[in-house]
């Protein structure tokens, strides 16, 4: 892959959902479907809206690996990301990432308690394209 940073930013652009796994408290792995990040830095940060009472919160603060996936159903392609989150409650992260539409989710607006943004901060990954794959660090 020649450029990383664009040829996998346009993919997850595109791509319509979000995978986000995490470790529950009893180790095992659990994936979740998730609306599009609502802010990227390159490949390497992404901002999620979520529930502050969601079982991921609970298991990010105890345990904060996870990985993402996106995928390009159309040309069977796919990027895995794998990283740390970091669970953000402060007004700042927020208002940064609120959106006219979330009131349908967290009824209190954007100083609902219930809302928080997850912060993934990807380490390395892995691109899948024309049945081959390629790790790199990010």
């Amino acid at each position: 892959m020649k450029n990383p940073e664009e040829t996998i930013g346009k993919m997850i652009d595109k791509s319509g959902t979000c995978f986000l796994a995490y470790v529950d408290g009893d180790g095992f792995p659990v994936t979740k479907a998730m609306l599009q990040p609502r802010e990227r830095e390159g490949i390497k940060t992404f901002l999620f809206s979520t529930n502050t009472s969601s079982n991921k919160v609970k298991c990010f603060r105890a345990n904060n690996k996870a990985s993402i996936y996106f995928v390009d159903k159309r040309f069977f392609r796919g990027i895995s990301l794998t990283g740390t989150v970091e669970v953000l409650e402060t007004p700042e992260a927020k208002k940064r990432i609120w959106q006219i539409g979330d009131r349908m989710y967290y009824k209190k607006g954007v100083t609902d308690p219930d809302y928080c943004v997850l912060k993934f901060v990807a380490e390395k990954g892995r691109y899948y394209s024309n049945f081959k794959s390629e790790d790199f660090n990010i």
